[in-house]
Order: C-alpha cells, then structure tokens, then sequence
C-alpha cells in the first residue's frame, strides 16, 4: 500500500512481518531472525525505517522517480529476506567437460577444481560465508538462506572456469548453471 501525502511530501509503504520471523532496526541495520536463523540488511538508501506492530514502514522524503524506486528496491529486499528466512535459496550448476576430466572438491571456503583443460595449476573458487556446497558428481549444489551470497558463490564458480579467447562453441568445457531455486534457466 503506497501512500503519498502531499502536504508532507514523503512517499510511504508497510510491509507485513510474517509471524515466525522477528524484525528489527538498529543505527542503519535491519536484523531480522527466524529460529536459529539470522539475516542483516544495511540501509545503504536515503529511506527512514521503522518496525512497530509487527509491520515493517518505509518512508521516503524524495518525491521523485528515485524515492520510489528506493523503496520499492527495499522491498524487494526485504521479501527475499522473508522467503529464504523460510526457505533456502537453491542454485544448481553442472560440471561440463569434453576434453579433460574435471576434478571438483570443496575445501573449506574454497571450491577446488584440478586438471581443468589439462592444466597443471589448479583454480578456486571461493565460498561467501553461510553457505553450502555440495559435489554430486557432474552436479553441484549451492544453497543458503541469504539470496546474495547464494548467487554470488554461483557466480564465482562459474567464473572460475571461465576460459578467454576461446570459442565456448568449441571449447565447451567448464562449469555452468542450469537451475535456480527449483526454476531451469
């Protein structure tokens, strides 16, 4: 619900807060916590924050173009927030490789992947804190609550086989995604 008062010139929007989820703001952070998990959202926008009655407001000073996107970004952020508070962010890639034979393992916060083209030096990929990496064979999964690091640790492991220069209709070797979040690409 987007109110617009002109008399105060501020754009405003309430979130609900689901029941299980616990929200709140502490000096430009928003924490907010289901069970054992917990999420926090700098306030990085030109937006005043406030929880109260288990509903989230956002308010704007600007009103423009820019004041409305800033909160309808925050939104956006705040609902990815709820839906991986109750669900996991799940993101499936596939180990593709033609000419060599791909070794892939993780060790610790580092995706390792040996003999990648028959090189000799081997390439990482790193892990972003609080999530998880599993090898099943030609598969891996990347899952975790925060919507950001799930992508980002997606992003690096295919980056990490990256190969310049070369045509990717020839050279197909490599690790690419195939699903996000129960949805094919």
């Amino acid at each position: 619900m987007l109110t617009f008062t002109k008399m105060r010139k501020t754009f405003s929007e309430q979130i609900s807060v689901p029941e299980a989820v616990t929200c709140e703001v502490d000096n430009r952070t928003m924490i907010f916590k289901q069970g054992s998990n917990e999420l926090r959202r700098q306030i990085a926008l030109d937006v005043n924050v406030t929880v109260s009655d288990g509903k989230i407001t956002i308010e704007s000073k600007r009103v423009n173009k820019k004041g409305l996107a800033g909160i309808k970004a925050l939104i956006a952020h705040i609902n990815n927030i709820f839906n991986g508070l109750r669900e996991k962010f799940v993101y499936e890639l596939e180990i593709c490789n033609v000419h060599f034979p791909m070794m892939v393992k993780v060790e610790g916060n580092k995706l390792v992947i040996s003999n990648f083209l028959g090189e000799k030096e081997r390439r990482f990929a790193e892990i972003v804190r609080g999530v998880n990496v599993e090898v099943k064979g030609q598969k891996i999964i990347v899952s975790g609550i925060d919507i950001e690091a799930a992508g980002q640790t997606a992003a690096n492991i295919e980056r990490a086989t990256r190969v310049p220069k070369r045509d990717r209709r020839v050279f197909q070797d490599g690790i690419f995604l195939t699903s996000k979040t129960g949805r094919p690409i």
